[in-house]
């Protein structure tokens, strides 16, 4: 891939769009094009859940919508980390807030539908997701800052991915 965007210097990852359906399982690859994640869509559920696993097929997210709300709401658990991601409509952009337990909140924003959005800690970019970096279709990018959570920010794109599709 080759990608360093506005001074993101950590790890980068190929995502694959609209291949996110109940009993849809994709790879994410990295930088160098090695199948790193799997996200493994579970059929046959009541609600929409995709677990996130490593190479090796060790879970290190789930990722569940949550039926009956008001608003759009899916949450994850990502080992002792839980968040909730609630879409918010603000203009004609979407608006994700990402609420994570016991730890900093986070927001994404951009243009989520064209996959050009970024998600941000207090101001900061932590994320960078693009899709215009690439010429495969379906697919996208996110550049993540050092030192970042690798598990969380992918299923928070994964969550993005799907209730964008909603």
């Amino acid at each position: 891939m080759g990608l360093r965007h506005r001074g993101l210097d950590g790890p980068t990852f190929r995502m694959r769009e609209k291949m996110m359906a109940i009993g849809d399982d994709y790879w994410i690859e990295d930088d160098d094009g090695n199948k790193v994640f799997k996200v493994n869509g579970k059929a046959a559920r009541l609600r929409e859940t995709f677990i996130l696993e490593d190479a090796q097929g060790n879970e290190l997210s789930k990722i569940q919508e949550k039926k009956l709300t008001v608003r759009d709401k899916m949450t994850i658990e990502c080992g002792d980390a839980h968040a909730t991601v609630r879409k918010r409509l603000l203009g004609i952009r979407d608006h994700y807030i990402i609420e994570v337990e016991g730890g900093e909140d986070l927001k994404a924003h951009g243009n989520i539908v064209d996959h050009e959005y970024e998600i941000e800690r207090d101001g900061d970019t932590v994320a960078t997701v693009s899709k215009k970096w690439f010429r495969v279709r379906d697919t996208y990018g996110v550049q993540l800052a050092e030192d970042q959570d690798v598990p969380l920010i992918l299923a928070i794109t994964v969550c993005v991915d799907a209730m964008s599709r909603g």
